[in-house]
């Protein structure tokens, strides 16, 4: 990970297409991941937000601001060396849908779950052919097996690079179904993702909110915009 320390040595960052698809190149020198693969991505517009990345750097190469390459790397170095692994673990998301976990009180907070997140769940059934069950409470929801299935062929058919940003959209939302509902454009990625902010939203209505939740709060939703982009770029 050396070369994140290292300051800006490059005038240029350009994309070339290679025959396995798009490049970065530093001054003509191709970029690398950490694990010394080509950094090679599927697309011409993922591979532009890359170099937009490496062309805003300053100084020092800072890689909070370079989800895009951060991405990619994790696409080339970890999802395609144990891409069921990720998409299994991905999958298990379905068994605990956020969706699927109703307050039983109070009623005010159970009524806006039941009207924000019921036309998801429908529009699952109809287009991802996927009906899950739905309870109050924390005991455990169990979900008819054929859904489940269902969930993970289509989680592993996704590509290393989507496997890669769909990690992001499953894993801060916590639904499997919210995660569908951006890569298909059910919604705005901003909408979908208050949905999933539904009973934090509650909770501070209720009791406010402080600086330092609002922070992680706010890194998080950048995060899953991001995702949703990236994802239509792969």
């Amino acid at each position: 990970m050396s070369e994140w320390k290292r300051k800006r040595f490059w005038k240029e960052a350009a994309v070339v297409e290679t025959g396995g698809g798009y490049a970065v190149e530093l001054d003509g020198r191709q970029l690398k991941t950490p694990a010394k693969s080509a950094l090679i991505v599927p697309t011409r517009d993922l591979a532009e937000m890359i170099a937009a990345e490496w062309e805003a750097q300053q100084d020092e190469i800072d890689p909070r601001v370079m989800p895009a390459t951060r991405m990619a790397n994790a696409a080339i170095d970890k999802v395609r060396k144990q891409h069921a692994e990720v998409a299994d673990l991905l999958s298990a998301y379905g068994e605990t849908d956020l969706l699927c976990y109703r307050a039983d009180a109070p009623q005010e907070l159970a009524d806006r779950q039941t009207k924000a997140w019921d036309p998801v769940l429908d529009w699952a059934d109809e287009t991802l052919g996927v009906r899950l069950v739905t309870g109050t409470g924390v005991m455990f929801v169990p979900q008819p097996p054929e859904a489940l299935a269902s969930l993970s062929d289509r989680v592993h058919a996704l590509s290393d690079f989507q496997i890669a940003a769909f990690h992001d959209l499953v894993s801060l939302s916590g639904s499997l179904v919210l995660a569908f509902a951006a890569t298909h454009h059910w919604r705005s990625a901003e909408e979908i993702w208050q949905l999933s902010r539904l009973d934090e939203n509650w909770q501070i209505e209720q009791w406010g909110d402080d600086e330092e939740a609002a922070e992680t709060a706010e890194i998080k939703r950048q995060a899953f915009l991001f995702a949703t982009q990236a994802f239509s770029f792969c």
